[in-house]
């Protein structure tokens, strides 16, 4: 088994539509670290969804709600950090406004 340290989610902002952010391909996903940084000068939210292959994203796979960042606030989302996607599953995400939040994940591929 090999295990290989890897950025997830580049730092980029999140969209004010449901996006795709990263798919497991071929291989299961340990996240190790997302992070959401707010830097406008208002509240913004943002929902996670980690989804199965066999699924799209909806309030089956919701993890995070509309978390709200304050203006300037940084969140580690400790609700994310441990989950495993399996093969083809993903991360998606939602942003109540475009261009507000940074985010960033990463993690390790395991490959049998």
């Amino acid at each position: 088994m090999a295990v290989t340290p890897i950025v997830l989610i580049a730092a980029k902002n999140a969209e004010n539509s449901q996006t795709t952010q990263y798919t497991s391909t071929g291989l299961t996903t340990i996240i190790d670290k997302f992070t959401a940084t707010n830097y406008t000068s208002g509240p913004v939210t943002l929902s996670v969804n980690l989804v199965t292959a066999a699924d799209t994203a909806g309030n089956q796979n919701l993890v995070v709600k509309t978390k709200t960042l304050q203006a300037g606030e940084t969140y580690t989302f400790p609700e994310i950090v441990g989950q495993i996607l399996d093969a083809g599953g993903f991360i998606s995400t939602i942003a109540s406004a475009a261009t507000s939040i940074n985010i960033r994940a990463s993690g390790r591929q395991v490959t049998a």
